[in-house]
């Protein structure tokens, strides 16, 4: 067997620091009577996918382990667990029926084995956007009719845009994929979802591991002329959406745009054609959610955790974990908060260069609480293009170590850094301690080679 080298053992070293290494105390064994069958030697799901199907979020792992926990579908009966490798396996061990499945709630565990493609129908073979449009519906008399030459800085409304939205709610029955409570979702090595949105809509108790999810594309996004100085078009589909629910954990997974990446769209009216929203999106009342070692590749807008900055329903709710998570090449929203307590800590960060934005957005009554996050920065970014005010008054950061493009590395207090190159300070202290967290805390510096090597999706099952 070959020893593992200096990098090998210093990942080592620092799993064991934060508990990685150790089971998750409230994991238990697969029955051996599960029935689902991959392919494979024996026909059966490998054992290590067996055991992390059973798995449930080790006590105290963020925010989702608060009150009862989040143990998906571990009590699932053997019938229960299920293998997909369509889009229609996928619906029917949800429930059997997409636009009823968020209310079922008997405890599953489905395994994704290969490519799941939203835009498949029943048969196998795959839909395309004029499939979904509306028959009064092209984008041809869209761009024509919403011209600001034209119509001007009006929202677009009468019979075209009718037809738009009745193509969106085409596209929805399709690729939006509904999630009940007390499932569990994970990928087989190499499981990919691809042109779909998970829906975690009014549940409780959602996990999902170990996916790539790329190019949850909108076949019809809309203008919205008065978004902005200059207008911009807005997509509807996340790669996963957290809405009005409780006690999630997204854990391994990895998301991006795929081959369709969003250089690659047009720029009408004068703005990208902008195809993709979220990669995971956590809004309408939803608290209780655990993102962690995650991988975000090469997205625009990554996570969004609060739906509007009308003070109302959400105050109080939006409680949100991220940690072990790798933004690599992300441009904003990393996350961009209101309202919730959102514990952000042992992320790295790659960005910079063309398209950056900012990377926590600190919304209106938010309290971010971001602690031993390192920063790797190119392309010019510099220290106070980290955060962006977005009418919050408060963030805490504490132990962030930044890496800038001319090899500089070494510890700075982020908040000081903004509050020096802006004009309205922000408060150093967002008014609370995070309490939910696992083991020791990892040093800033072992972020980078931990988290790059541990992060995203076939991490867990090699």
């Amino acid at each position: 067997m070959r020893r593992p080298g200096a990098g090998a053992a210093l990942v080592v070293v620092a799993l064991t620091l934060t508990g990685t290494l150790v089971p998750a105390t409230a994991a238990t064994a697969a029955p051996t009577t599960d029935s689902a069958t991959v392919s494979g030697p024996d026909g059966r799901i490998p054992p290590a996918a067996r055991l992390l199907g059973r798995q449930a979020l080790p006590a105290r792992d963020g925010w989702a382990a608060d009150g009862t926990g989040t143990t998906g579908g571990s009590a699932a009966a053997p019938e229960q667990v299920h293998v997909v490798r369509t889009r229609a396996e996928l619906v029917d061990a949800l429930g059997g029926d997409n636009a009823t499945n968020r209310t079922n709630a008997t405890p599953k565990i489905v395994y994704v084995d290969g490519v799941v493609d939203g835009f498949s129908r029943d048969d196998g073979t795959l839909l395309d956007c004029a499939d979904l449009a509306d028959p009064g519906y092209t984008l041809d008399a869209y761009l024509a009719t919403y011209d600001p030459a034209v119509w001007g800085r009006l929202t677009p409304s009468g019979p075209l845009e009718a037809a738009r939205v009745r193509s969106v709610a085409n596209q929805t029955r399709q690729t939006q994929i509904n999630v009940g409570a007390n499932t569990t979702i994970i990928g087989l090595r190499g499981a990919r979802l691809t042109g779909l949105t998970l829906m975690i809509d009014s549940v409780d108790n959602v996990i999902v591991r170990n996916l790539t999810l790329d190019d949850a594309r909108d076949c019809f996004p809309a203008w919205s002329p008065t978004d902005g100085d200059a207008g911009n078009w807005n997509s509807q589909y996340d790669q996963i959406s957290v809405r009005r629910s409780e006690h999630v954990w997204i854990d391994h997974n990895t998301f991006t745009d795929g081959d369709n990446p969003d250089s690659a769209q047009p720029v009408l009216f004068g703005r990208p054609y902008q195809v993709h929203d979220g990669s995971l999106d956590v809004t309408h009342t939803a608290s209780l959610v655990t993102a962690s070692w995650n991988r975000f590749v090469g997205r625009d807008k990554v996570m969004l955790i609060g739906s509007s900055n009308t003070v109302g329903p959400d105050v109080g709710r939006l409680k949100v974990s991220l940690h072990h998570n790798l933004f690599d090449g992300t441009l904003q929203r990393l996350p961009r908060v209101r309202f919730g307590q959102v514990d952000v800590h042992h992320n790295h960060y790659r960005v910079g260069g063309p398209g950056f934005d900012y990377a926590l957005g600190v919304g209106v009554q938010s309290a971010i609480h971001a602690e031993n996050n390192f920063f790797t920065l190119t392309g010019g970014a510099a220290p106070e293009d980290l955060i962006r005010d977005w009418g919050g008054t408060a963030i805490t950061t504490r132990g962030t170590w930044v890496r800038t493009a001319d090899g500089h590395v070494g510890p700075v207090d982020l908040t000081a850094a903004y509050n020096a190159a802006h004009d309205v300070d922000l408060n150093p202290d967002a008014g609370w301690t995070p309490t939910l967290r696992r083991g020791p805390s990892l040093p800033t510096p072992l972020v980078p080679p931990v988290v790059d090597a541990l992060a995203g999706a076939d991490r867990l099952l090699r």
